[in-house]
């Protein structure tokens, strides 16, 4: 137990040093990114500060498996340099029960990540997209989702236009049971119209079955004006309604599961989020098998020689399982993976392969 809460600490040191030295590289390349970003002359350092300081917690989080094979690397290189792990191994003590310890610490860093890091990072992805959608446009989302359907919101040169819609299709550019709300630069209603269906082209809701009540008249009822086809000029784009959702990182984990519930009952796919879930949920899984994949290949003495050749495969092979997860990703947001195969595989496939590595290492 003694040599386990040793290991364990050693490990969780070389964890807290790896993560020390990226923050001081990331924080300066950060902020010269943001300055460059925000393009706004009097914004000063003081605006780019702020938004690298909202960003870099993003950007560490999304990095923990690879902060843990090299935190792993270091604690291994560490005991071997200074025969520790051949004391360890003479112990009777075997490969498998070494890493227990640096296993146990790397799933507890992923579920305090995945319960507290996650809604903190959330919260920071939410305020940067917030003052970097200021500092260059001035202007907010578009869209939102909630238990009475989705709205959207649209500018033009005379006024604003809200839209809600009962339900859309899956990328939003066509909406069903659709009511739009049309003010004038004042901020006065000007109209509303219902229509049964709106499909967004370029420049335009295309509306079917529309009926437009006129809002400055005494009896709007009255004066009501009923379509079989109407066209209302729109500034909005797909991409801009797809983009307003805003990136999975930004909803805490907390509450993923019922915006995806909100997403999907107003008739989008919502598969960005549900594999973003399911990715969350795997990252433990992820964290003890880059432990395991690093130590696969550095629990063996310096005097064997060939310590730079195994680091290197190493680090081949766990960049190369992060960059697997993140295409497997990329293939379930598209559609092309089942959710739980695109989330799960690549660490299941990490830890069995190096649970092999490390079985064939122990057997000689």
């Amino acid at each position: 137990m003694i040599l386990h809460v040793y290991l364990a600490r050693r490990f969780l040191r070389s964890f807290v040093i790896v993560l020390a030295v990226f923050i001081a590289i990331l924080l300066p390349i950060d902020l010269a990114e943001q300055l460059r970003a925000i393009g706004t002359p009097d914004a000063g350092l003081g605006a780019a500060f702020q938004l690298a300081m909202l960003n870099l917690p993003g950007a560490l989080y999304r990095m923990l498996p690879l902060f843990t094979i090299l935190a792993t690397l270091v604690l291994f290189l560490s005991l071997a340099r200074t025969s520790e792990l051949v004391v360890v191994r003479a112990s009777g003590r075997s490969a498998m029960k070494s890493t227990l310890a640096p296993v146990v610490v790397a799933v507890g860093i992923g579920v305090l990540g995945l319960l507290v890091i996650n809604p903190l990072v959330a919260a920071t992805e939410r305020q940067y997209e917030t003052a970097v959608a200021r500092f260059q446009t001035g202007e907010e989302r578009t869209l939102s989702v909630s238990g009475d359907g989705l709205w959207l919101r649209q500018g033009g040169q005379f006024g604003q236009t809200v839209i809600r819609a009962a339900r859309a299709n899956s990328d939003g550019t066509s909406l069903f049971a659709a009511s739009f709300f049309v003010y004038d630069a004042n901020g006065r209603a000007q109209s509303r119209i219902d229509a049964d269906r709106a499909v967004l082209t370029d420049g335009s809701w295309e509306l079917t079955a529309a009926k437009i009540w006129p809002l400055g008249v005494a009896n709007p009822e009255a004066e009501a004006i009923t379509h079989a086809s109407f066209s209302l000029p729109s500034t909005l784009t797909p991409d801009q309604i797809r983009d307003s959702f805003g990136r999975p990182s930004t909803v805490p984990i907390y509450e993923l599961p019922a915006f995806i519930a909100q997403l999907r009952a107003a008739g989008f796919a919502a598969l960005q989020h549900r594999v973003w879930l399911m990715t969350e949920l795997a990252n433990p899984l992820m964290l003890a098998a880059m432990v395991l994949i690093g130590a696969s290949f550095t629990m063996r003495h310096t005097r064997f020689g060939k310590t730079g050749l195994m680091v290197l495969f190493a680090l081949l092979l766990g960049f190369g399982i992060f960059f697997l997860r993140n295409f497997a990703q990329v293939l379930g947001e598209s559609g092309q993976l089942p959710v739980a195969v695109a989330a799960w595989t690549p660490p299941a496939a990490a830890i069995l392969l190096s649970l092999g590595f490390l079985l064939h290492t122990e057997d000689g």
